[in-house]
């Protein structure tokens, strides 16, 4: 089966969004699962990860909705409130739900890189560990040490590094690459954690190709191996550089040297076993 590990949909109005800019040609709009399906059909996939776009349960409770009335978006990572240790019983309550898959706090966006690390928000994690929960982790190449840091202080929680943990593409620098490479090898290396092959071209220029995005993804593969790396659209942010059908494209060439198992699981397989699906 093949699948699209990372996507989303969501709606302006809700007013929740707070890291949307206003007025964007392409992210300042609805997006709905009857503008993906086609996409989707035309690709070959055949179920989705629907990922939280707001640090609202409210929104949560919006996916699960959408997920209820679309059979193939397969699972829902949603969002509580790391800060809030009452959001136990929110956390509780949700993972009841079938299609409820895990938890994705929007740590790229918080001031405080060390925020992961503060003593009161420890409670979510060991919640994960112990619900069963998935936790998606969101961040930049300067976030890659604490999160080794959390993910080896709970070695059994589900973890799963979104979009290769974006790198910074068009930098074009070589030690900006060793630094992201380095610490994407010691969360290899040294944790569980699968990986997101997603997002990369929205780090990249405008103008990227396909063998800008080569390093990045010829290292992910070797530190991490096929069995751990799931490919994502990050529908609609992958239009900020390119349509659906642009980055399929990209991650199907990218990926040509891969025996038929090893795509297998990338398009597929990983998520579906990580994920429960």
């Amino acid at each position: 089966m093949q699948i699209d590990a990372h996507q989303h949909f969501w709606h302006p109005g809700r007013g929740d969004y707070g890291w949307m800019p206003k007025d964007d040609p392409v992210l300042s709009r609805p997006y709905a699962p009857f503008e993906l399906w086609p996409q989707l059909q035309a690709a070959g996939v055949e179920g989705t990860v629907l990922v939280q776009a707001a640090p609202t349960v409210a929104e949560t409770e919006y996916m699960l909705g959408i997920a209820d009335a679309t059979p193939w978006v397969l699972g829902v990572v949603g969002w509580v409130d790391f800060e809030r240790p009452a959001d136990l019983a929110e956390l509780q309550r949700l993972s009841g739900h079938p299609k409820f898959k895990g938890v994705r706090p929007m740590i790229q966006d918080l001031p405080d890189d060390g925020w992961m690390l503060r003593e009161d928000v420890q409670w979510a994690f060991r919640a994960l560990c112990d619900l069963g929960l998935r936790f998606d982790a969101l961040g930049f190449p300067r976030h890659l040490a604490n999160f080794l840091t959390i993910l080896k202080r709970y070695p059994t929680m589900q973890v799963v590094v979104d979009h290769c943990m974006k790198p910074q593409i068009r930098e074009k620098s070589e030690a900006h690459f060793r630094f992201w490479a380095d610490g994407m090898s010691r969360i290899a290396d040294e944790t569980a954690a699968v990986v997101k092959f997603s997002a990369l071209i929205t780090e990249a220029d405008a103008d990227w190709t396909v063998e800008d995005l080569r390093p990045y993804v010829d290292h992910v593969f070797a530190a991490f191996g096929a069995e751990r790396v799931m490919w994502g659209s990050d529908w609609p942010v992958c239009r900020l550089r390119g349509e659906y059908a642009d980055w399929r494209a990209a991650a199907l060439e990218l990926t040509a040297g891969l025996s038929d198992v090893d795509r297998a699981l990338v398009f597929g397989g990983t998520a579906a076993g990580f994920y429960g699906l």
